[in-house]
């Protein structure tokens, strides 16, 4: 396919978790190809940064102080654009604790941003989409902890499960509208979000991870950013309701 599937220009773009990680990579990423980003995250600074990145590269950039699980604001900062052609749902947190210590505040901080985040940045950007008439690309952001149990993983891992779910009936109920929705489930990516935990056992646990890639490395955001710009041009055209895994080739051995 020609190159020019890749191209964004005269798109506009929206990403959630657009201060830091993936989804600034992903931002950036985008604007790179041609599209004017709309960058969402509730650090202001991260957002500052982001923003600068995008300016430095010639790119498009707008900015909105939000926090996804504020479905009125997260509306209004969605249909603030003229038109939108992608969103790219990628605002999360991880919370790790084992079962019997998880309390129910933990779980609904984690549903409320992983899932119920997603699934309202998902309803306003297909609206606006479907009322401008736009083949869109909607692109939600899974995890490789949905394939596997991880102990201490509960409540992130059922939150992208969720999120899978949400993906593939949004494709379903979406498709006839010519708006394509698909998921991209990382395996370990090297961001600020993973970094916040105890440094011995992400060492270990990224030691471990190398050690079963047939690519021995951990990911980084940019290898994630790559995948949402495919599924996010013409070059996916033809792909909806799939689960794309840039994991480096990782297979959990339960």
């Amino acid at each position: 396919m020609a190159l020019t599937a890749y191209d964004l220009t005269d798109r506009t773009a929206f990403v959630t978790g657009a201060a830091s990680g993936i989804g600034r990579a992903t931002a950036v990423l985008l604007a790179e190809a041609g599209a004017s980003v709309h960058c969402a995250d509730l650090d202001e600074k991260g957002l500052d940064e982001t923003r600068t990145r995008i300016d430095d590269i010639g790119g498009t950039a707008v900015t909105h102080t939000v926090d996804v699980t504020d479905r009125a604001r997260l509306r209004t900062a969605i249909h603030s654009a003229e038109r939108l052609d992608i969103m790219a749902a990628i605002a999360g947190v991880m919370h790790t604790s084992p079962v019997l210590e998880t309390r129910d505040e933990d779980l609904d901080r984690v549903l409320a941003i992983n899932f119920k985040g997603v699934l309202h940045a998902c309803q306003e950007s297909a609206r606006a989409m479907i009322a401008a008439g736009t083949r869109g690309s909607i692109i939600t952001m899974a995890s490789g902890a949905m394939d596997a149990a991880h102990a201490g993983l509960l409540c992130y891992s059922v939150a992208k499960a969720a999120v899978v779910q949400l993906t593939k009936t949004l494709a379903t109920e979406l498709g006839p509208h010519s708006i394509r929705v698909n998921a991209v489930a990382p395996g370990w990516v090297r961001t600020p979000m993973t970094d916040r935990h105890d440094a011995e056992l992400q060492h270990q646990a990224e030691s471990a991870l190398v050690r079963m890639s047939p690519l021995r490395r951990v990911g980084e955001p940019e290898d994630i950013a790559h995948t949402v710009l495919h599924l996010a041009c013409d070059a996916s055209s033809f792909t909806t309701g799939q689960i794309l895994r840039p994991n480096g080739g990782v297979v959990m051995p339960w």
